[in-house]
């Protein structure tokens, strides 16, 4: 993929759709294309968290371990969707694992990078936080239904 290819994903992918074309141009020098074979985790809780992931193409679980418990799902997403969030916020570690269920393909954003271009540049700063709020409350609302239905009683 080239660099205007990956210029012209990036500006139409639903987290980015709107953004001003010279705030996007700062996006594609921190981004690369990855890609995850089915069963294949993209990232761990606990680790250091420096990317995040826009989906091209598959599908990706997010899970939580519970002890003594196998994994809970606690979101699968899609072509569209995007993975984490915790790059944004100290201390940058993963709060759950990311799994492939099937070859998926990503744009993997770097976090190191962006949070430098972001202190640069608060215009862009203020975008990405604007959009990733959006995802951090949908996420929380996605955790909370299954905690109620994991927990309700019948």
């Amino acid at each position: 993929m080239t660099i205007q290819n990956l210029e012209q994903t990036i500006s139409e992918h639903p987290l980015f759709v709107g953004l001003d074309s010279s705030l996007t141009n700062l996006l594609v020098g921190c981004a690369a294309n990855v890609r995850h074979e089915p069963g294949s985790y993209i990232f761990h809780e606990g680790e250091e968290a420096n990317h995040f992931f826009l989906i091209r193409h598959g599908r990706v679980t997010l899970e939580l371990h519970a002890p003594h418990l196998k994994s809970i799902v606690i979101e699968t997403l899609g072509a569209g969707d995007i993975i984490g969030w915790s790059w944004l916020l100290p201390p940058y570690v993963w709060k759950l694992d990311a799994r492939a269920t099937e070859t998926t393909i990503l744009i993997a954003l770097d976090g190191k990078c962006l949070r430098t271009k972001c202190e640069a540049n608060h215009d862009l700063g203020y975008e990405i936080l604007k959009r990733f709020a959006k995802i951090i409350e949908r996420r929380l609302e996605a955790t909370r239904l299954q905690l109620l239905d994991l927990y309700a009683t019948h």
